[in-house]
């Protein structure tokens, strides 16, 4: 239990650079949907370099993260210089991209449908540059347990990004769209100079030997990470090709994303959690007793996430209000989004059985195959069936990787998972979701205050059965300190 504990204290601090920093995040979308309004494709073009950028910064890592955790954690290497090493093949190569790419970005822009504004791509790879170099001095912040100065960090570029877009967006009331990403290389580039300190104080080695070795178990990563990030992105990054109509694809795309943002309370949780378990599972593999430890996070994990489910589907009346209403007719795509997070983050926890035995070309395995049904549903559905087809290719493509990491994991490195209590979760969650819709009710207060109880319904489950009022300290002080 004290090592569940710690883990949820340091998920909770994660959280607020997670959880926090993206629902402040969310003021960006009501400030993007309103300055730029559906009909002008706007917002389609912030969604769609976003996602290119998620891809090239997977890229990028290559997988170093993780193995930076890994050989960081074995005991057979300098951390330092595991860290050392990381660092400079991962700058390296996000500096080699970095000069080609703007070398070459005009027939890039021009490929990529931008050749009228090539500076928006321009600027978005010195921010994907910045990023996957930073993206190792905050790895070794988590690996030393320093959340705090990882959360203000990450929360400085968010409070400084909104900050320039409420000025100019709302302030002046502008409508280019190129401000978006001059706003994110500034913020990024005021990161990268706090980060100072994580650069320096150590000898800089590139150990070739251990290189080599990271390498190896990295790249079955990059292909798990490429796979995984696809499934993310790749609806984004497809559209515009596929949709038939070239003059409608950003406006369609448009409303996708900022529909598929209220959904994203499921990835900030994923994210926020992953950011604690990563390091805790590979802390905590060499004890007795880890395997029933990472069961009981399982279950956990998916009893927060429908409660978040229900939270969102619950409560889709107010928070809609995110997005203009020029977007809301595509609202119908949250429940679905929300339940493909909900598999990729039980696919995330099943990933670490083949990490913890260097097995990791599985979930290169499994995340191909995934990624192959969800590009195949867009290729195939987009064109007749729109955004619906990108949140429907989702759902089917984690959910394979999902059930295939299972199966597979249980012969490989049996996990003995709560599935009869975590079943009960789910068909408890799927009635009351169920019973939400199918009551009709015409007042939106007495709507909400149904939705509510039903809400506190699935609460008190959880408290009766995982979660006994006597279990937290500071009820239990209360009840004994009473007469």
């Amino acid at each position: 239990m004290a090592g569940l504990k710690s883990l949820a204290k340091e998920t909770a601090i994660y959280g607020v650079s997670s959880i926090v920093g993206r629902f402040l995040n969310y003021l960006l979308v009501p400030v993007y949907t309103h300055a730029l309004s559906a009909c002008s494709g706007g917002y389609g073009v912030v969604t769609n370099i976003y996602a290119l950028v998620a891809l090239v910064l997977v890229l990028l890592t290559f997988g170093m993260e993780t193995g930076f955790f890994r050989f960081a954690n074995k005991g057979d290497d300098d951390p330092m210089r595991v860290y050392s090493t990381t660092l400079m093949a991962v700058g390296g190569v996000s500096l080699t991209f970095l000069c080609l790419g703007l070398i070459f970005l005009h027939p890039i822009a021009t490929c990529m449908g931008y050749a009228d504004h090539p500076w928006y791509m321009g600027m978005m790879m010195m921010v994907v540059a910045m990023d996957a170099i930073q993206s190792i001095p905050f790895a070794y912040l988590r690996y030393k347990k320093r959340p705090v100065k990882f959360a203000a960090l990450k929360l400085l570029f968010i409070f400084l990004n909104i900050a320039l877009n409420l000025f100019y967006y709302i302030g002046l009331k502008g409508s280019d769209v190129g401000y978006a990403f001059l706003f994110n290389l500034i913020c990024t580039s005021v990161v990268m100079l706090c980060l100072f300190r994580e650069f320096y104080g150590f000898t800089y080695v590139l150990d070739r030997a251990l290189l080599k070795r990271m390498v190896h178990y990295s790249l079955p990563l990059l292909v798990l990470g490429l796979a995984g990030i696809l499934n993310q992105v790749a609806d984004k990054i497809l559209f515009p090709f596929v949709y038939p109509d070239k003059v409608q694809a950003t406006v369609q795309l448009g409303i996708y994303g900022a529909a598929s943002k209220i959904a994203m309370v499921m990835a900030m949780f994923t994210q926020a959690f992953r950011f604690a378990y990563e390091p805790f599972v590979f802390g905590k593999s060499r004890e007795k007793g880890n395997k029933e430890m990472y069961a009981q996070a399982m279950k956990y994990f998916i009893i927060f996430t429908l409660l978040a489910f229900l939270a969102v589907m619950f409560y889709l009346d107010i928070l809609r209000y995110i997005i203009s209403r020029d977007y809301w007719q595509g609202l119908r795509v949250v429940p679905i989004v929300m339940m493909a997070e909900i598999f990729m983050g039980v696919y995330f926890n099943l990933s670490f059985w083949y990490k913890l035995i260097d097995e990791t070309q599985w979930g290169a395995y499994f995340s191909l195959a995934g990624c192959t049904v969800l590009v195949l549903i867009n290729i195939c559905l987009i064109p007749r069936f729109s955004y619906m087809a990108c949140a429907w290719a989702g759902f089917s493509g984690y959910g394979l990787a999902m059930l295939l990491s299972y199966f597979v994991g249980q012969k490989r490195y049996p996990i003995h998972y709560d599935l009869k209590a975590i079943g009960g979760y789910v068909l408890l969650a799927a009635v009351l979701y169920v019973a939400a819709l199918e009551v009709s009710i015409g007042n939106v207060l007495l709507r909400m205050g149904y939705r509510t109880v039903l809400l506190l319904l699935f609460i008190a489950y959880i408290v009766k059965r995982d979660l006994p009022l006597s279990q937290i300290p500071l009820v239990n002080r209360l009840v004994h300190k009473s007469p």
